[in-house]
């Protein structure tokens, strides 16, 4: 909304009657009414209020309410006398912008009127006010009598409101300003998809096509790299443009008049006027229905592993701290604390892996799927994806009421509650889940996490299983604490008071539910002491219709260890049926897979032998 201020006499109504009418007006009130141009009658498709001001029928108080409303002010003088133009350093701009802040000054517009009266440019006297108040976007000189460049300024003023130069570019310097060359570098390393620190043609007409819809003509490319490095030689390398070019020529644009080719990049990649990224681009709306979960599609997962591999700059399948660093340059933060490394599987210096790092963001998608998506937003998912938002990386699954109808499920992603009393062995089980040794857990430090997330298979399939750490004595105070999709009850066989704290909270939150339970004893290497219960674990598992409860010893070989886990996982993707049926359900499913296979082979031979006859 453009407001337009000036002392009596210099002609802003009658440039605001000019525009609407196209032609000059006899007569001219004190103040025109508040104007609204249509959107489809702009260049730019947004709707225009525009507000005159009069001493003669406006108070202070109403002017300086009118100056806060406003998106932009256009400051009306008289090209013909300099004491109009005095006036625009000693009464208007203050006035303006005289208590606000540098980032947030309100733009202006210098609008010379009369020029059809005067015999030289009024610009000569008005560049060094330009240069001493950033606010002060550009100057246009026009005349309200013969229409001269009457559309012109309302161009540019929408112009203002739409590209502003103060956020991008500081003229005394005549350099980009440090948050804007933040944003452009953000934006060319999600360009630069493999990478090697330039934009080669590939990249830089997928930019073009993504920002401008239109990819550029292998000559309209090589013109622009030519304009690139007679300014700035380092600007190509490789007859690729690098990061100093692409600041470069973003100036250009800006220094040529042409701040909304800058804006469109940065508006595409989701930044506002501050330059920060927007909230609708960052946190998209998502509908996660109640006992519903959030998992990652297919597509999303081979966007991470490009990612990972486009970081992975020695190949040898795991990120250094240098390489995770840098993967996540394009993030405001590190969004990663120490625990995420005892969370996922690493190597033994204890760096990341392709599969850790899936795991992890798995993990982040299941639990904290809103968070997910802003970190899919960091790393450009919507540009190398080409899609509307972060939403389409996430498949949000049919609710588990509907699973335990249908007696199956269409979910990759279990959550288990590994439950028990301090000093159990949990958080040596939920290490043991990622292949860490005692020895190794020994040496972690204190950086432990009550997570861990690994993948088993179900029946020949990879499935992520999330394990979760739950002291029975602090943190199961309420029943929403036991949902999950299974139960891991778990107590030490030296301790015999153990199994009773799992026993009650069986019978408290689980024996009424249709949530599956296992129970696991721990520190099965040692000697077992009588549980001080009315009946022996094996007993109450019985009785109870639950499996009998799984030993567990982090000195035990890793494959009867892993059995466990398997057990968890598969009883979580049918939690309806007890031990027997998973036995006999896991033996038929290898059974019916291998029959389709057959017969899919048995079909194709029988259509080669068809043909051969």
């Amino acid at each position: 909304m453009p407001l337009f201020v000036c002392i009596a006499k210099v002609g802003k109504t009658s440039l605001i009657m000019s525009l609407v009418s196209e032609e000059f007006p006899e007569e001219v009130p004190a103040r025109a009414e508040e104007i609204t141009i249509p959107a489809d009658v702009t260049p730019e498709r947004i709707p225009t209020h525009i507000i005159d001001y009069s001493a003669s029928e406006q108070t202070d108080d109403e002017l300086q309410d009118e100056i806060n409303r406003a998106n932009v002010v256009c400051v009306v003088y008289d090209v013909n006398k300099e004491s109009t133009i005095e006036k625009i350093q000693s009464k208007w701009i203050p006035l303006v912008n005289g208590s606000t802040e540098q980032g947030n000054k309100i733009p202006v517009i210098l609008v010379g009127n009369k020029s059809d009266l005067q015999g030289t440019s009024s610009m000569e006297t008005i560049l060094p006010i330009m240069n001493q108040f950033m606010e002060i976007e550009t100057c246009v000189e026009c005349s309200a009598k013969n229409l001269k460049n009457i559309s012109e300024l309302f161009f540019y003023a929408q112009k203002a409101v739409l590209h502003p130069t103060a956020p991008l570019y500081n003229p005394e310097d005549k350099q980009l300003k440090p948050s804007c060359v933040q944003a452009l570098t953000r934006i060319f390393n999600i360009s630069d998809q493999d990478n090697d620190r330039i934009l080669n043609d590939s990249e830089m007409n997928f930019f073009q096509k993504y920002c401008f819809r239109n990819p550029l003509s292998p000559q309209a490319l090589e013109d622009v790299k030519t304009v690139v490095w007679k300014n700035t030689p380092d600007g190509i390398l490789d007859d690729g443009l690098t990061l100093s070019g692409f600041l470069f020529l973003n100036m250009l644009f800006i220094q040529r008049g042409r701040h909304e080719t800058t804006w469109t990049v940065l508006r595409k990649f989701g930044y506002d006027d501050n330059l920060e990224l927007t909230d609708d681009y960052l946190h998209p709306q998502l509908r996660v229905p109640y006992h519903c979960t959030t998992e990652l599609n297919y597509c999303t997962y081979m966007f991470l592993q490009q990612t990972f591999e486009k970081y992975d700059a020695d190949n040898d399948g795991v990120l250094s701290p240098i390489e995770l660093k840098n993967l996540f340059s394009v993030f405001p933060y590190f969004p990663w604390g120490p625990e995420v490394f005892n969370t996922v599987c690493t190597d033994e210096r204890g760096w990341i892996s392709l599969h850790g790092y899936l795991c992890y963001w798995t993990f982040t998608a299941y639990l904290d799927v809103h968070r997910c998506m802003e970190y899919l937003g960091y790393l450009g998912y919507t540009t190398i994806m080409e899609q509307e938002s972060q939403t389409a990386a996430i498949t949000v699954t049919r609710s588990k009421k509907l699973d335990l109808e249908k007696g199956q499920t269409q979910r990759n992603v279990f959550l288990c509650k590994v439950i028990g009393p301090k000093g159990t062995g949990k958080t040596a089980f939920l290490q043991a889940f990622l292949g860490r040794s005692l020895k190794v857990q020994n040496e972690m430090g204190r950086d432990v996490s009550d997570f861990t997330i690994n993948t088993v298979q179900i029946n020949s399939q990879d499935k992520y299983l999330i394990l979760h750490e739950v002291d029975v004595d602090t943190e199961f105070l309420k029943a929403s604490c036991a949902a999950c999709d299974v139960a891991c009850l778990m107590y030490d066989i030296t301790d015999a008071k153990s199994f009773n704290y799992c026993a009650s909270i069986y019978k408290e939150h689980y024996m009424e539910s249709r949530i599956p339970c296992i129970f696991v004893a721990s520190k099965a290497d040692l000697p077992e002491q009588k549980q001080e219960h009315g009946i022996t674990p094996e007993e109450f598992c019985y009785k109870h219709r639950l499996p009998a409860p799984f030993h567990f010893s982090c000195n035990s070989d890793e494959a009867t260890t892993s059995h466990i886990y398997s057990r968890l996982a598969l009883a979580a993707a049918f939690p309806d049926l007890n031990e027997a049926e998973l036995s006999i359900t896991s033996f038929w499913l290898r059974i019916t897979f291998g029959a389709t296979i057959i017969a899919f082979l048995g079909l194709g031979i029988y259509k080669a032998l068809a043909r051969q006859k």
